[in-house]
């Protein structure tokens, strides 16, 4: 069981994944916003019964799971929609990422959440013990999202502007990685961090 919590966040391709698979390298438990918003859509799941319910039987496919690209044309289309959407899956998927925590085998765990910003911070997930916030430029997210997803320069700007913007991020931040450089050089950081972590961990 683990009782102290940490929040992962960052922007859009400011390297979230890596630092996650760094902390997993040194035994750290990470449960993943976005993989638990696939979960708890699973057929059978009483989230997926919600948005059949709300969005009709059209949401699914002929194998009972959730037709994710109807539904999204739907939410884009709709800010109603969308408000629909949030209201169904978030607290079911903060109620996962949280189970999920206090239940890891490591000294602390981290909870992976992209939008923690935009969700709130700690009003909106009061479990966390602190908020880690992997920061880096605007133009590195620029040159990293137009390499990653082969995109022009206007749609990463879209994408960019569509999330809660860096000053935003900061505001909620107890601690902040830079990741500005080479994958590389964020190991010292994070083994850093980790050992502060466990010292916290342990007092707590």
């Amino acid at each position: 069981m683990s009782d102290f919590i940490v929040g992962l966040t960052g922007g859009v391709a400011s390297g979230k994944s890596e630092v996650s698979r760094r902390f997993e390298a040194l035994g750290i438990v990470v449960a993943d916003a976005d993989i638990a918003a696939r979960e708890v859509v699973a057929p059978g799941s009483p989230a997926l019964a919600q948005l059949a319910e709300r969005f009709g039987p059209g949401t699914l496919l002929a194998d009972g799971s959730l037709d994710r690209a109807r539904l999204r044309e739907r939410i884009f289309a709709n800010a109603d929609d969308r408000r629909a959407l949030e209201a169904i899956t978030h607290p079911a998927i903060r109620a996962r990422v949280r189970s999920l925590c206090k239940a890891a085998s490591s000294p602390y765990a981290i909870a992976a959440i992209p939008l923690l910003t935009e969700a709130g911070g700690k009003p909106t997930y009061p479990w966390l013990d602190r908020i880690l916030v992997v920061d880096t430029s605007e133009a590195v997210q620029h040159a990293r999202l137009q390499r990653r997803d082969s995109i022009d320069a206007e749609l990463a700007q879209r994408m960019i502007e569509a999330q809660a913007t860096r000053k935003q991020r900061l505001a909620i931040a107890d601690d902040v990685i830079v990741n500005d450089g080479l994958p590389d050089d964020l190991q010292v950081s994070i083994e850093a961090l980790d050992r502060r972590y466990r010292e916290l961990a342990a007092w707590g």
